[in-house]
C-alpha cells in the first residue's frame, strides 16, 4: 500500500512539473508586440530629428578662403585711369599681387583675380593679350602693354601706368 501511495505521489509530482515547464506562447507574442511598438516609436523620433536637422543654413556670399572682399574694386585696390576705356585697356585692374616666387634661375609673380583664381606668371609670359611680364623686384611687378607703356602693380595693390 505504501508503494501505491509513493507511486501515485511520484506520478502527481511528475505531472505537475510538466505543466510548470510548458511554454506560454501568449507572453512571448506580447513581448514581440511591445518590442515592435517601441521600435516604431524610435523610428518616428529619428524621422522627426532628421527632418529638423535637414534644414540647411544659407551659405555665405563670399568665399572665406579667398580673403577680404576688396578684390572686386573696393577701397583696397586703387586704380589709376581716368575713364572706363583706360581701365579696360589697363586690364590689370582685376588682379591683386600675392607674392613673388624666386628660384635659382627663374622668377614668377603670383596674382589673384576677383574670382579668387591664382595665376602664376613668369618672365615674358602674357597675363592677357598684349600684357606681358617684363620686370620683378621685391616691391612691385612690371608689365608691358602693346603700346609700349608699362603697368606696375605693387604690394599696396596700386596699379600705376608709366611711360616706357
Amino acid at each position: 500500500m505504501i508503494s501505491r501511495i509513493l507511486i501515485s505521489i511520484t506520478f502527481c509530482l511528475l505531472l505537475g512539473f510538466n505543466f510548470s515547464y510548458a511554454d506560454n506562447h501568449d507572453t512571448e507574442a506580447n513581448i514581440i508586440d511591445k518590442a515592435k511598438e517601441i521600435n516604431q516609436k524610435v523610428k518616428e523620433k529619428q524621422a522627426l530629428q532628421n527632418s529638423a536637422s535637414n534644414q540647411e543654413e544659407p551659405l555665405p556670399l563670399n568665399d572665406p578662403f579667398v580673403g577680404d572682399g576688396s578684390l572686386g574694386g573696393g577701397s583696397g585696390m586703387k586704380i589709376i585711369g581716368s575713364s572706363e576705356e583706360d581701365k579696360k585697356k589697363l586690364s590689370l585692374f582685376n588682379y591683386k599681387l600675392l607674392g613673388i616666387i624666386e628660384g635659382d634661375q627663374q622668377m614668377f609673380a603670383s596674382l589673384v583675380n576677383e574670382d579668387g583664381n591664382i595665376i602664376n606668371v613668369g618672365f615674358f609670359e602674357e597675363l592677357s593679350p598684349g600684357v606681358r611680364l617684363v620686370g620683378l623686384n621685391s616691391k612691385e611687378v612690371i608689365f608691358e602693354r602693346d603700346e609700349g607703356s608699362l603697368v606696375v602693380i605693387n604690394f599696396k595693390n596700386q596699379i600705376i601706368e608709366r611711360k616706357n
